[in-house]
């Protein structure tokens, strides 16, 4: 699948053997996603035993339609340490924004097509509900031709889930883009789910051009009061046996998860996807361990990013403080992909030996009030340098503590020489 070459160059980035990263593949724990109709920069791998990768979601929306201001976002995404990024386009010309994306990213593309079949369907026919598997399936193709790395396919939610939920209230109901649109979609026209009835088909798609699939989880809870309910783990299950079918097709897969989770729940969240899903990569949505932290949900996700990736989640997705008001400005990316970047390093620097090192010489240099050197270790070091320098009085202190600083007033005692 991929030459050795390659493969070498992403052990060496992930300071693993190429032994190991080999073995991980052959055994599914682990996906590149990497369409073989082009080559990127940075190609990741995602996986048990690698450094935790986040996911930043950019894209237009209806509402939103500023293609420039998308790729500005996206620039800024891939300074602040993004590993992928998911164009989420739901406006009148989803695909411009995605080929700039391509020709320009130097990280992996993710897709959700169901967004872009939809508009289509409502081009042409005037509503989303008139939507055919073969606008999908155009879409879908387009999508792979192109050069999109991984999509999200949302083929878990059923004819039955929908029943459960009738007869099941839920307080966030159904959160998911992709999963609201196939619900109505399957309500209108009382058949099942295209994505899962052609699943297959997908997959031969998948693998003629090498692209990952990620399984979306449609029915996630988006609400503290639904996590780990019977529909979430009813899902789970469904995407369980699609994984056995991607892995007998040859297809890289991964599996999105929760969502509004409580801290109590996180471990066991984690410890079900690998049980029910056979051990593939885990995709986190967050998880958002409270619902009340509207404008500091970047913070919320963290948290709640950090114990997932602790007991095993490999993959986070960026929650920006505007999660739940707006769409996101390049400001709120920049918060979201930096509060991501610390939950998924709080979990590495425990598990890789050089991530442990980055963080004794960052505290060797400031306690010897090395700032020059301090920066460049630090996750933003734009924002670190404008934060000293804004207020100097010396290169030897900070203002913080100013002739009382504790490092210079150790220092004179000798104590640490």
């Amino acid at each position: 699948m991929f030459k050795k070459s390659f493969l070498k160059n992403i052990a060496k980035k992930e300071k693993v053997s190429l032994s190991f990263l080999e073995k991980q593949l052959r055994n599914n724990k682990a996906v590149i996603p990497l369409n073989n109709q082009k080559e990127i920069k940075n190609p990741v791998v995602i996986g048990d035993g690698f450094k935790v990768k986040i996911n930043t979601n950019i894209g237009v929306s209806s509402e939103k339609p500023n293609v420039s201001e998308e790729m500005k976002k996206l620039k800024e995404a891939i300074r602040c340490g993004s590993d992928a990024v998911m164009d989420l386009s739901i406006g009148a010309k989803p695909s411009i924004l995605r080929k700039q994306i391509i020709k320009q990213s130097i990280i992996p593309l993710g897709t959700v097509p169901i967004y872009e079949a939809a508009v289509n369907a409502e081009k042409k026919n005037g509503s989303f509900e008139q939507m055919s598997f073969d606008c999908i399936w155009e879409t879908l193709k387009k999508q792979a031709q192109e050069g999109v790395d991984f999509f999200t396919i949302h083929s878990g939610i059923l004819k039955n889930s929908l029943e459960y939920l009738k007869n099941n209230k839920r307080t966030g109901g159904i959160v998911s883009r992709g999963g609201a649109i196939l619900a109505r979609w399957m309500l209108v026209n009382k058949q099942e789910n295209p994505l899962y009835l052609n699943f297959d088909k997908i997959l031969n798609l998948a693998k003629k051009y090498n692209i990952s699939i990620s399984l979306g989880d449609a029915l996630r809870p988006g609400a503290i009061s639904d996590s780990t309910d019977n529909l979430q783990i009813s899902e789970l299950q469904v995407l369980g046996e699609l994984v056995k079918k991607c892995w007998r097709k040859g297809v890289q897969v991964m599996v999105e998860g929760p969502g509004h989770i409580p801290l109590n729940e996180i471990e066991t969240n984690i410890k079900l996807e690998k049980k029910i899903c056979h051990g593939a990569p885990f995709y986190v949505l967050g998880p958002l361990p409270t619902d009340v932290a509207a404008g500091y949900d970047h913070i919320s996700s963290a948290i709640g990013g950090t114990i997932a990736a602790y007991y095993g989640a490999n993959f986070l997705c960026v929650v920006t403080p505007a999660e739940h008001l707006r769409h996101p400005d390049i400001n709120d990316i920049r918060e979201g992909v930096i509060a991501s970047k610390i939950a998924a390093h709080s979990v590495d620097l425990l598990r890789f030996k050089d991530e442990w090192e980055k963080n004794r010489k960052i505290s060797d240099y400031r306690a010897q009030r090395k700032w020059q050197k301090t920066f460049p270790l630090t996750l933003d070091q734009k924002k670190a340098k404008s934060y000293h320098q804004k207020i100097k009085p010396s290169d030897d202190i900070c203002t913080m503590c100013g002739k009382f600083c504790s490092l210079k007033i150790i220092d004179k005692c000798d104590l640490l020489k």
